[in-house]
């Protein structure tokens, strides 16, 4: 049975529907839920979760964040990151989403970091980053495929929930 690896984040730098990038090229994000989700029926699973998303992504959308504290994540604390203060409709927006993995089958790689152990945060990217203190808006939500056709370098933006900057209006 085939298993797609996907992963739900809020992008802080632009992107656009569709977008492919190399995998060691990400642009800046707030991880919200990585996940396997098999597809069973022959249905796109990546639709069906998109479908289950969309509406509360779209709520979430124009939420302000603020950028806390430098941290280490990964091993030994290798990885430099800006933690996101805790914010209620971010923590709301990974809790649905989590429902939406769970609803359709898949399955969070992360169970430890999931629900009431979710830190959200923005990896550093060699210079590009945040700033504590630094202000952001949950303003670009996607379902980004980890592996587009099987190919592991790239990454491929399926689904992108956003604000239009003139319009302040969800585009999805």
């Amino acid at each position: 049975m085939p298993v797609r690896n996907l992963i739900f984040v809020a992008f802080v730098e632009p992107v656009a529907a569709g977008q492919v990038f190399p995998r060691t090229e990400w642009p800046l994000h707030i991880t919200l839920v990585r996940f396997d989700a098999a597809t069973t029926d022959g249905a796109d699973v990546a639709e069906s979760i998109a479908r289950l998303a969309a509406p509360r992504a779209e709520a979430a959308l124009g939420s302000p964040l603020a950028v806390g504290e430098d941290a280490g994540f990964g091993r030994n604390g290798s990885v430099p990151v800006n933690l996101i203060r805790p914010q209620p409709d971010l923590q709301r927006l990974h809790e649905h989403l989590v429902e939406a993995v769970g609803t359709t089958g898949g399955r969070v790689l992360t169970p430890a970091h999931t629900l009431a152990g979710y830190r959200p945060h923005v990896s550093h990217h060699g210079s590009k980053r945040l700033h504590p203190g630094d202000a952001v808006v949950l303003d670009r939500v996607a379902l980004v495929d980890m592996a587009p056709d099987g190919d592991h370098t790239i990454r491929r933006v399926l689904r992108l929930w956003s604000r239009d900057p003139e319009q302040g209006q969800p585009q999805g």
